[in-house]
């Protein structure tokens, strides 16, 4: 595999640089949210990559545009240095997540918002210190879905660095999750500094976005094949290991590291516009990545102690050799006559508008460039049996239209997408429950299909018929579905979402009024005193609504199944309310975090609620109440006592 290309360190001479004292340490983490990857190319062969289950993702097939740029992302940091291919940090460890698979006809899924907010949540429970998204949804709103949202906060909470690509519309717009603004955002220059004309330059982008070469990058494809593309995929997985080589100096400095003080200081010593002209500016960005810079910000603020490095290298500049030029970023075979043609005038790349693109793409897709390579053939992946405890309202989907206008003609006068039609014409007809995908939404969007399975899957559906019907009634608006994903479908809208198998035993029904009442008793009579009566339902009624509406999650994490499952179980925290309330005490915080106690084999986590006086907060502790719910099992079960104590 000898380099017929320009290689990373001539395309990012700083590298040599940082490489003197580090090449990645094993204990840094990058989970790579993309394509399946090819692990067993030459250049990553040796890698330290271990595969996490995801709800949609390639086969390891030897083919497709999908595995090609999971490949080639991942070789960018991980591409083993006696292979041919030097990898900006190959001895980190990587955990790769994919995303993405491929239609009939070849071209690329886009994965949902939601797939995307569950691969996060994969990787931060499973240890990443950086999640490299190569790839984004347009939407110039810059508005996620809440999940998505939430799952970027939960990141940016607990120090995880999470760098996307701004995209390759080449216009003054905006990608997700690139657009939220704790993440780290990165576009495309050229070996001059110059922003790529395929790059984006959403106003979001200039508080919390940089620019890293995009241009022709050297990386591993499938078949044991090297190549050059371009596109902001590629700079991102630049920034993603520069990031991971100073967590790494960090590390081996005796500090804890910190992905949130890289990323401040990657922000911090980007290089800004000097005296290019102010429509130019903008589209660089907060600037362009300057490593010594970042690295002399890191140390200055003694956020470690890196004098070792900062006396032992010289001053080295980060442009490089001019690497080939991008032509509507198409790829590029290696071959030794491709290398350094003339770079276009300056204002043919700032004029160039050839690629603005304003129509959303209805998915994340891989940010790979206006090649069209992101096409695979490959299918779906089987998945391993996530564990599932979620909370949300039933419907149901059609799947398709040729299923929808045979349930029509069975039904004579009837009409599937009418419910309570529906729910009559299965009563009669029982077996025709299995042709209708049953659905768990959160505000109005699928995010699971419920399918029964087994010996009681008759039972199974029966129980989701009730619960619709129970929901059209008003008698409920909750349900939970303990379960494992088994697979995906796709709905009527175009839609992917996770299957799951449901377990029974944990799936309920209900609405907040009856919830409420079971908790609290029933109203007392007219005439008499309903204060004590009305504080607590109110309480009550909080908690729950703020664990469906504040803490509304997917369920797929262990602390995500621990908090649905005490809203499931409100009965078992009553007393606390009961307790509280005589105190004038009110709900302040809910939190879920690892129990330090637990029996052996299970998977214990602590729900916390924190009580507060309004009247009395500068004076009065704090109550804290913690009940330990054991996860290890499809459905959660509640272990020990409640305990409680006051705290400052």
């Amino acid at each position: 595999m000898k380099a017929a290309y320009r290689t990373i360190h001539e395309i990012v001479p700083a590298l040599n640089w940082l490489w003197k004292e580090t090449k990645g340490e094993p204990t840094i983490s990058i989970a790579i949210i993309d394509g399946q990857v090819d692990t067993q190319h030459p250049a990553l062969k040796r890698a330290n990559l271990t595969r996490l289950g995801t709800n949609s993702g390639c086969t390891n097939s030897a083919k497709g545009a999908s595995i090609q740029h999971g490949t080639h992302v991942t070789s960018i940091i991980f591409g083993q240095h006696d292979s041919g291919l030097k990898g900006i940090a190959p001895h980190c460890k990587g955990l790769l997540l994919p995303v993405y698979f491929n239609d009939k006809q070849g071209n690329i899924t886009p994965c949902s918002q939601l797939d995307l907010a569950k691969a996060i949540t994969t990787a931060t429970l499973e240890g990443a210190h950086i999640i490299n998204i190569s790839g984004g949804e347009w939407n110039n709103s810059g508005e996620a879905h809440p999940l998505l949202k939430k799952a970027i906060e939960q990141c940016a909470k607990k120090k995880v660095l999470v760098v996307t690509a701004a995209g390759n519309d080449g216009c003054e717009c905006l990608h997700i999750p690139g657009a939220l603004p704790s993440v780290l955002t990165v576009g495309g220059m050229d070996a001059r500094g110059a922003p790529l004309p395929f790059s984006n330059w959403g106003k979001a982008y200039r508080q919390h976005g940089l620019l890293a070469p995009a241009e022709n990058i050297p990386g591993a494809i499938d078949q044991n094949q090297l190549t050059v593309r371009s596109g902001t995929s590629f700079a991102t997985a630049i920034v993603s290991g520069i990031a991971a080589l100073l967590l790494s100096i960090q590390k081996q400095h005796c500090c804890l590291p910190d992905p949130a003080a890289v990323k401040a200081a990657l922000l911090e010593g980007a290089d800004g516009c000097n005296d290019w002209q102010n429509t130019f500016c903008q589209r660089l960005l907060k600037g362009r990545i300057n490593i010594k810079k970042t690295y002399s910000i890191i140390h200055s603020k003694n956020l470690c102690n890196m004098e070792k490095l900062q006396q032992n290298h010289s001053n080295v500049e980060i442009t490089g050799p001019v690497p080939s030029r991008v032509d509507d970023q198409t790829v590029e075979k290696v071959e030794p006559s491709g290398i350094n043609p003339e770079l276009p005038p300056m204002h043919e790349m700032v004029q160039n508008n050839s690629l603005v693109k304003n129509e959303p793409s209805n998915g994340i897709l891989p940010s790979c460039g206006g090649d069209k390579s992101c096409n695979c053939k490959n299918k779906p992946a089987v998945q391993s049996h996530q564990k599932v405890y979620a909370l949300g309202s039933l419907g149901y989907d059609l799947g398709s239209s040729s299923r929808r206008e045979s349930l029509s003609q069975q039904m004579g006068d009837k009409h599937p997408d009418n419910p309570l039609q529906l729910l009559a014409y299965l009563e009669k007809h029982p077996w025709e429950a299995a042709s209708i995908t049953w659905t768990l939404t959160l505000n109005s969007t699928p995010i699971y299909a419920i399918r029964p399975a087994g010996s009681f899957a008759a039972e199974g559906f029966k129980r989701l018929q009730q619960f619709l019907h129970d929901q059209i009634n008003l008698k409920a608006d909750r349900i939970s579905v303990p379960g494992v994903i088994v697979g995906q479908t796709k709905l009527m809208s175009g839609q992917t979402v996770p299957i799951i198998h449901q377990e029974l035993r944990g799936m309920y029904n209900w609405n907040i009024e009856a919830l409420t009442n079971s908790i609290v008793g029933q109203p007392p009579a007219k005439g008499t005193d309903r204060s004590a009566y009305e504080q607590k339902s109110s309480a009550i009624e909080n908690f729950l609504q703020r664990i469906y509406h504040e803490l509304q999650n997917l369920g797929v994490a262990p602390q995500e199944r621990a908090i649905n499952y005490a809203a499931t179980n409100a009965l078992n925290v009553a007393n606390i309310f009961t307790e509280t309330l005589q105190d004038n005490m009110q709900l302040d915080t809910i939190e879920v975090e690892k129990s330090a106690v637990c029996r052996m084999g299970a998977d214990c986590w602590d729900v916390l609620l924190t009580f507060f006086d309004p009247e009395n907060q500068m004076t009065r502790a704090r109550r804290v109440f913690r009940f330990t719910i054991d996860v290890s099992d499809v459905s959660p079960v509640m272990i020990g006592a409640v305990r409680s104590w006051s705290v400052r």
